[in-house]
């Protein structure tokens, strides 16, 4: 019966049901996530750094492995080593700390001389002064308010007894060795779980590729291994490189007599895992040691410049050449990140920001369910060069239309592979917003004033021997900005071209060997384009008529009715196909 039948718009219908069900479990899991991030954190820090430790150490496990050591010993070697490295600097640290806790006292009077003649000690007296008599006039009007309401019902004072001290050993123990146990600790089981995770490596992989999916076991372990590939080479640059910047940093402060220059040094290299304001902070303690400690203002300018200096300069020299221009991660997403990791896990979730938005980033490249991750948080563009091509027309950003052109239009790059990548498929995307009607005419107007704009700033020069190619516009409404793109390809390839719009004819005298009829797709139609070639056919009888279908794909209908009908003489999809078919002209008549 009829009304026992689904009517087929009824699984449509339900498609925004779905799709806000899932948006809310999304959210669900997201919150659910966090939370547990949040409550989980005395556990999940540990095991997080054992993964990054894991990570670093890796590359060294495989290169022991190589060596024919054993995968036990090469593991258990790897993390004595790191472990060894880290409690060194520890002790390092300790030391230099310590000693420069002692000398503290003599610096204070060289402290106190230069705030005396900055004067800054008058500017705090005359500040603490007034912030005394303000607390003074809020004190007596809050007192004078409150003085019935005490008389009646305050009791009267009494007397204090002092509490018995019943503290045993035990609890002297115990407040002694707690703050020293909590970090020996969790470094125990950072080297355990590292231990772990390198020698069953394999296993855990095996098991990651199980629950990733192990229908398609080529690409998850594609995926896992260039992971895991990218990661370890990252990190252990990382490390490196911060641990090269630590030790030039220490030397050069050795080397103008700062104080613990081992201590900064280490300071300063660890504070470069820290994004943006790492190296900020890592300034601030010698800056003021080196105030404190020289009479005049030589060392603390010495120390501003080793940073400002060093710094832009690993930034921009040596990182790119290490291990690529950047993190893959966006400005945004490094702000945000530490915001979010030092939100959850305090400051040891600053120093990991970096490196676990670097796993979300990556992890998101290879997993289509996580790709949000790589738009959100990654460096790559989210649009594509025609893409934003078309979004900044819709905008009438002209200036950063000309910014785009001026980026891909380097000296190697040919105007015509600029239109095929960028200009041609912009237009095409508009065409087809244009041909279902989501994109208005005043949008559509827009488009075309910009993209003209855009085209006058980038023509080249007129080409020398007379017009030997027309560039003929098609019915479409941006068939003649395609047109101008294709005469601007030629005339950049010394190629004599004309623009004709649609329905207009050539002038007297001018006799080109070659038309191109210039069509989108979305704009034109068999019949039409048909129509046009022979009437092209008839005001320029000598003329070889070319039909450009621009971005035609393989599949394409019209592409295939044209063939079908050996409309024209020859069908070409881009550019380059047009430019080789103009410079092919003389050689054939020669």
């Amino acid at each position: 019966m009829a009304g026992d039948t689904i009517p087929p718009s009824a699984p449509a219908a339900e498609l925004p049901s779905l799709r806000v069900l899932n948006a809310i479990f999304g959210l669900l899991a997201a919150a659910f996530s966090i939370a547990a991030l949040a409550l989980g954190r005395d556990l999940i820090v540990p095991l997080v750094l054992a993964v990054l430790l894991a990570f670093v150490l890796a590359p060294i496990v495989v290169g022991l492995r190589r060596l024919m050591v054993p995968q036990v010993i090469a593991v258990v070697l790897a993390v004595l080593v790191a472990a060894a490295a880290i409690l060194g600097l520890g002790v390092v640290m300790g030391r230099q700390a310590g000693r420069l806790a002692v000398d503290l006292p003599a610096y204070q009077q060289i402290m106190a001389q230069k705030l005396q003649s900055l004067r800054l000690g008058e500017l705090m007296e005359e500040a603490d002064s007034a912030l005394r008599n303000l607390r003074q006039m809020m004190g007596d009007g809050i007192a004078g308010r409150a003085a019935p309401a005490q008389a009646t019902s305050l009791p009267p004072p009494a007397t204090a007894v002092p509490a018995s001290d019943g503290a045993t050993p035990l609890d002297v123990i115990r407040s002694l060795a707690g703050p020293v146990l909590g970090p020996v600790a969790t470094a125990g089981i950072v080297i355990l779980f590292a231990i772990i995770i390198l020698i069953y490596r394999e296993d855990l992989r095996d098991r990651l590729i199980r629950l990733a999916g192990s229908s398609d076991l080529h690409r998850t372990t594609v995926a896992l291994d260039d992971a895991a590939r990218r990661l370890s080479r990252l990190f252990l640059a990382q490390v490196a490189l911060n641990s090269l910047m630590g030790l030039v940093l220490g030397l050069a402060m050795w080397g103008i007599g700062l104080p613990s220059p081992a201590l900064w040094g280490i300071l300063a290299g660890l504070m470069r895992f820290v994004p943006f304001i790492g190296t900020f902070i890592a300034l601030v303690p010698p800056l003021l040691l080196a105030v404190a400690v020289d009479p005049g203002w030589s060392m603390a300018l010495w120390v501003l410049v080793l940073f400002l200096v060093a710094e832009p300069l690993v930034v921009q020299v040596v990182e790119p050449a290490v291990y690529g221009h950047s993190t893959g991660l966006s400005p945004v997403a490094v702000i945000v990140a530490a915001t979010f990791w030092t939100f959850l896990w305090g400051p040891i979730g600053l120093l990991l920001a970096t490196p676990l938005t670097v796993c979300l980033v990556v992890v998101g490249r290879h997993a289509p369910r996580l790709a949000f991750l790589d738009v959100m948080l990654g460096d790559r563009p989210a649009l594509a060069p025609h893409e934003a091509f078309y979004q900044r027309a819709l905008q009438r950003d002209g200036r950063e239309l000309s910014r785009q052109a001026r980026r891909l239009l380097r000296p190697r790059n040919a105007l015509a592979s600029y239109y095929d990548t960028v200009g041609l498929p912009a237009l095409a995307l508009a065409d087809q917003d244009w041909s279902r009607e989501v994109l208005a005419s005043e949008r559509l107007d827009d488009v075309r004033s910009e993209v003209s704009i855009l085209l006058g700033n980038l023509a080249p020069a007129e080409a020398k021997g007379g017009v030997q190619v027309i560039c003929a516009a098609g019915r479409g409404p941006l068939d003649d900005l395609a047109a101008e793109m294709a005469a601007q390809a030629l005339q950049a390839d010394g190629i004599g071209t004309l623009v004709l719009a649609e329905g207009a004819a050539p002038a007297e005298g001018i006799a080109p060997w070659l038309c191109c009829l210039s069509a989108l797709e979305e704009g034109n139609t068999a019949d039409g384009v048909r129509y046009l070639v022979r009437r092209l056919q008839r005001q320029m009888p000598e003329a070889r008529v070319v039909v450009g279908l621009w971005q035609a794909q393989a599949d394409s209908p019209l592409l295939a009715e044209l063939r079908q009908d050996a409309t024209g003489e020859t069908i070409v999809t881009s550019l380059s196909e047009l430019a080789a078919l103009s410079r092919a002209r003389p050689a054939v008549q020669g």
